[in-house]
């Protein structure tokens, strides 16, 4: 009988969450900045027991990101992981990174309240977008001409990225 060794990369997260929001849903906020969680999203939170949701700016483009609690609390444990409190510069990063956030709670109608400053950041005026993507839910301005790649440069850049390489899943 022999050894057998394995070897575990730990700078990749891993994500253990059976959550998955899948669609594109169109919205309206009220008069009062509240806005409708869509049906679909609801559900699926509803289905995991999640009561509170984190809210923050996107790192890279103009839209907002809804975490489920137990998603946050991932991601909030990988990088604290991966950055060192000793560094200036890294605790400066993950200081921005987890304060920058709103703690949101549904009412009991399924509606949540947009602050003027999440509104702001994410130039929504009125109409927002709801974009399920995998664990979290991405909110964008309903306003924007579109937050999508054209599909041939979407194709293209799928070919580019994945066309060469062994997938064993369909």
């Amino acid at each position: 009988m022999g050894i057998f060794f394995v070897t575990l990369q730990t700078d990749i997260l891993i994500e253990d969450s059976r959550m998955r929001f899948l669609g594109n849903i169109e919205a309206r906020t009220d008069s009062k900045g509240r806005v409708f969680l869509p049906a679909t999203f609801r559900k699926v939170l509803q289905q995991e027991s999640v009561e509170h949701l984190v809210l923050r700016k996107d790192v890279h483009e103009k839209c907002l990101i809804l975490y489920p609690d137990r998603v946050w609390i991932e991601q909030e444990d990988f990088m604290r992981r991966k950055l060192n409190r000793w560094n200036k510069q890294e605790q400066q990063i993950f200081r921005q990174f987890v304060s920058d956030v709103e703690l949101i709670t549904l009412d009991s109608n399924g509606r949540f309240l947009l602050s003027q400053r999440a509104q702001s950041m994410a130039g929504i005026k009125q109409t927002v977008r709801f974009v399920g993507v995998g664990d979290t839910i991405e909110i964008w301005s309903g306003d924007e001409e579109s937050t999508f790649i054209n599909p041939t440069d979407f194709s293209n850049a799928l070919e580019a990225l994945l066309g060469g390489k062994e997938n064993t899943s369909e």
